[in-house]
């Protein structure tokens, strides 16, 4: 196993959680209602565990946790930022913004599984499959509020 591919592997998904967090924290701060405050609060802590237990992993390879987030996260927050200021701060807008990244988070996730086990120990394939798992939950409250919106409107 070559360590340095490992740690750059792990370091895609810390940098995408870092992308999430900034993402939800500016959804919560743009966001009028308690419920969707709530909702983005958990969000976060969720990328806040996962990042720790990425983290570790390259701690354990001696290797550097990446920090902050990348252009692909400026873009997506700064994206968030327009859409939701133009749109008046409306809660359906704000559900598809949240709805758009946590396909993209997803997406990493899985291309990193497809592609890029052989970098990573079995124990490090189940972790992230476990991450993949709560994030998949995660959208999945997403996705419920913006349905259950739908249906009220």
């Amino acid at each position: 196993m070559e360590k340095a591919k490992t740690i750059k592997v792990l370091n895609t998904l810390i940098e995408i959680n870092n992308c999430r967090i900034e993402a939800y924290e500016t959804a919560s701060r743009v966001s009028v209602e308690h419920d969707l405050k709530t909702l983005f609060e958990n969000l976060v802590q969720t990328s806040h565990k996962c990042t720790m237990e990425l983290e570790s992993e390259i701690v354990k390879l001696s290797g550097k946790p990446k920090e902050g987030i990348s252009v692909i996260g400026k873009f997506f927050r700064i994206w968030m930022d327009i859409k939701v200021g133009l749109a008046g701060k409306i809660r359906k807008n704000i559900l598809n913004s949240c709805e758009y990244g946590e396909n993209l988070i997803i997406e990493t996730y899985k291309i990193v599984l497809e592609n890029d086990s052989e970098y990573l120990t079995l124990n490090q394939v189940r972790l992230i499959q476990a991450q993949l798992a709560l994030i998949k939950a995660d959208y999945k409250k997403v996705k419920s509020k913006s349905n259950a919106f739908e249906v009220i409107a």
